[in-house]
């Protein structure tokens, strides 16, 4: 790898030069321009931004094995503290890391990522991208792109506007692919934030034409088919050839029904269900029902239907290249599925009434040659998993030669409580070490701070999040298109399971992927057992015994705004919030009730953060011990705090809060949260 020394050293070397060497470096730089165009307009073989523009809606390139082949891997803000499974395996300072900090141009630049060519970049993402954003092709000195890097992941780049790029659920994507001949290097000029690059390692030879800024123009209409193609996934029309059957079967308990046997070699472009909903929201018969598809006499999917279409459980509407999910019930698969010889695609029921299924599956000729794969679907559960020790989840572990081409993933979270700081850890071929570590499960799919948000993009999606907060049910899904994955042995991709709570969750998974014949998996046969969509209670917030909560009291006189936020670990799950002491000396008062007078020991619990003031605290406007200073570096609740012993009156009391300053290292903003009150009998 090169750096910046190695750079000066080599210009100071160039201006050395005799005369004779200086023309000859033109006529090799010449050279090199000449065969990069030469490449762009001529050379169909090249790798190019117009080629891999191609890929990102080619979901029938998705079942040929790369030629040429290629590794795809992810650099990372990951904690560097995770050594090895026997070393902090499980840190999590997953920001703010990199590979080391240049001197350029009078400038700190934070070195994201640095890798030798011939390659592409084909994803960025941020959780909170920060500076100037500059890539650094093939050694040249100035960057051949360069933005705010907000203004580029969020889609306000001229010529890279959303889908292509943009801000979804927190989450800062760009997917435009920059390929590069001979090196790529990404800086950042600030130092403080969460990333991932995702890129492709080609052979050493393989023709790349490296991307340079005025492309963005050059390829315009390129840009905006896909963009056209991506915002519409369900729109691209049928190839000629393309025969389309349809299907309705009744299918008993436990029963079998044929949706389709197929003749090779074609390939299945479409397959579309017509789901009638019940009124349970959670449509247990879509779990129960299983899809299962022969391919060539390899059993390569087995998974729960609703499951299969990446609604998990129910009727969860999105869209995105290769599955939807329509608010009338409409489930649709635009995965390509080739096979050689034959085809059978059926159903089976496993719960406890008969199921309608209906709906066509459309199929056209296709040409089986040594590059085409199978397309694999499996899907597992697991239930009452315990978030404490953490573990590494696996989502899929296969054998032989294939692609990794997506995942969908849900959980039964029985708390508010964040499930998913866990990273993602991918080992292709034998690796030791992973080389996609992640930076926390949300990131992976595309999201950020874990966000409850639901979000719908033609790569990654958030259709279900039950709330409130993370509580209940969640579904998310990510595609590897243009981030494929390769591999040539064996592959295996686990995530963390990394809660906030220590609690019991349930996991389900289902992987896609293609594979050269013959190729294997981990998967069990599916158990009727797991197919049960098992209940869960309704969220009840804990309240402490006897609390007074604080969204409760009486605003009897305040400055600036006072409102309940919700918050986790929260008696009721909400508090008080004070947002209006601007400064010193300003006052809010509260009042309380008590049923009947006496002298009564009062209990507080309040929140701290980095925005909070110090107050002094007052009970019908008694001092109640020395002012508090409510800052913290993160939002934390207090636990309960003895404010004092006092003669309280039967009827209305008081509480004030006035303002008195602020921690050196606070915001000055003089918050103030308070969660509840408790008042117990002074004896």
């Amino acid at each position: 790898m090169r750096d910046a020394s190695e750079l000066e050293g080599s210009n100071t070397m160039q201006k050395t030069r005799s005369q004779q060497g200086h023309w000859l470096g033109l006529v090799v730089a010449f050279v090199i321009v000449w065969s990069a165009s030469f490449a762009v307009a001529g050379d169909a073989g090249a790798i190019t931004t117009k080629s891999l523009l191609a890929e990102m809606t080619d979901l029938a390139g998705m079942a040929r094995f790369p030629a040429p082949a290629y590794t795809c891997r992810q650099f990372s803000s990951y904690d560097r503290a995770a050594v090895s499974p026997k070393e902090n395996w499980f840190a999590n300072a997953d920001y703010g890391q990199f590979l080391r900090v240049e001197e350029r141009d009078g400038r700190k630049e934070h070195v994201m990522m640095d890798a030798d060519g011939p390659g592409a970049i084909v994803r960025i993402w941020s959780a909170n991208p920060a500076g100037t954003l500059r890539i650094y092709i093939d050694g040249a000195p100035r960057p051949a792109l360069e933005a705010e890097m907000a203004v580029l992941l969020g889609g306000n780049y001229p010529g890279l506007p959303r889908p292509i790029a943009g801000e979804y659920s927190k989450g800062w994507n760009l997917y435009f692919p920059i390929p590069y001949a001979r090196h790529c290097k990404v800086t950042s000029d600030q130092p403080k934030f969460y990333y991932h690059v995702n890129y492709r390692t080609y052979p050493q030879g393989t023709p790349v034409a490296s991307f340079a800024a005025d492309q963005i123009a050059t390829w315009k209409s390129d840009l905006e088919a896909t963009i056209a193609r991506l915002d519409s996934p369900g729109q691209a029309a049928d190839k000629a050839g393309t025969e389309t059957k349809p299907f309705e079967v009744q299918v008993p308990p436990g029963g079998t029904a044929e949706l389709a046997r197929l003749a090779g070699p074609r390939a299945i472009s479409r397959l579309r269900v017509q789901w009638t909903a019940s009124e349970d929201r959670d449509q247990p018969a879509l779990r129960s029902t299983v899809l299962e598809m022969d391919f060539d006499g390899q059993t390569t999917v087995a998974a729960p239907l609703g499951d299969f279409f990446g609604t998990a459980p129910g009727l969860n509407p999105y869209e995105s290249l290769p599955l939807s999910v329509t608010k009338d019930g409409r489930l649709e698969s635009r995965w390509f599925m080739p096979f050689q010889t034959a085809a059978d695609v059926r159903v089976r029921n496993h719960g406890g009434q008969p199921v309608t299924v209906r709906g066509e599956i459309a199929s056209q000729p296709h040409a089986w040659t040594d590059a085409t794969m199978l397309f694999h679907a499996k899907w597992r559960a697991e239930f009452h998993v315990p978030t404490e020790p953490k573990i590494d989840w696996n989502y899929l572990t296969a054998r032989g030669q294939g692609v990794f081409a997506g995942v969908a993933f849900a959980i039964d979270n029985p708390v508010k409580a964040w499930w998913g700081e866990g990273d993602e850890k991918i080992y292709v071929d034998g690796e030791t070490f992973p080389s996609h570590f992640g930076t926390g499960t949300e990131d992976y799919y595309g999201y950020a701070w874990c966000f409850p948000g639901l979000f719908t993009h033609a790569y990654h999606n958030q259709s279900r999040c039950d709330g409130p907060g993370n509580f209940g049910r969640t579904s998310v899904n990510r595609w590897h298109i243009l981030d494929r994955i390769p591999f040539t042995q064996d592959f295996r991709f686990d995530m963390e399971l990394w809660h906030w709570k220590k609690c019991l969750v349930n996991l389900f998974v289902i992987d896609y992927w293609y594979a050269r014949p013959g190729g294997q998996d981990t998967f069990q046969p599916l158990q009727p057992a797991d197919l049960a969509v098992r209940p869960l209670e309704a969220y009840q917030a804990p309240r402490v015994a006897g609390a007074i909560e604080g969204e409760s009291l009486k605003i009897l006189r305040k400055t600036g705004k006072v409102e309940p936020q919700e918050w986790d670990g929260t008696s009721g799950g909400y508090h008080l919030w004070w947002k209006g002491g601007q400064k010193p000396g300003e006052t809010l008062t509260l009042g309380f009730p008590v049923e009947k007078a006496g002298k009564y020991k009062v209990t507080a619990q309040f929140l701290k953060a980095v925005d909070y003031g110090i107050a002094q605290v007052a009970i019908n406007g008694a001092a109640a011990g020395e002012p508090i200073d409510f800052f913290n570096k993160r939002v934390i609740v207090t636990g309960p705090v003895a404010l004092g012993t006092f003669d309280l009156q039967a009827g209305e009391n008081t509480i004030a809060f006035t303002i008195t300053g602020a921690n050196a290292q606070a915001v000055r903003s003089y918050m103030v949260g308070l969660d509840y009150l408790r008042l117990d009998a002074a004896k």
